[in-house]
């Protein structure tokens, strides 16, 4: 965890308060990522998980910025998810859109950071 956190017990936290690690579940699953902002609905979800504490950043420090995405590290994923989509294959037009779609929103976010 960050220099920069408190752990609050649920009584404590407030709408607005800002993570400052991801919240696991009991089985180790992602509840909330890094840097999510809280609101009345998702504590009042939180007991339902077992969770009766949260990490968040102190009042006063600055989330820290996330890494820039490695595009190469994109490019594997893409290569990944799309291992059984053939790019030559004339039946396979949705696919292939949506592999397009992916791989410009991905390149226009990267050229966003």
């Amino acid at each position: 965890m960050s220099a920069a956190y408190q752990h609050l017990a649920l009584a404590e936290v407030a709408p607005g308060m800002v993570l400052s690690d991801d919240l696991l579940d009991r089985q180790g699953q992602i509840l909330l990522p890094k840097g999510a902002i809280l609101t009345d609905r998702t504590i009042a979800l939180l007991p339902s998980h077992g969770i009766d504490a949260v990490p968040v950043l102190r009042s006063g420090a600055a989330p820290a910025a996330s890494p820039r995405p490695d595009h190469a590290v994109s490019v594997q994923r893409l290569a990944l998810l799309f291992r059984k989509h053939k790019p030559d294959e004339p039946h396979d037009w949705a696919t292939s859109a949506l592999r397009r779609y992916i791989e410009d929103y991905r390149a226009a976010r990267e050229a966003a950071l």
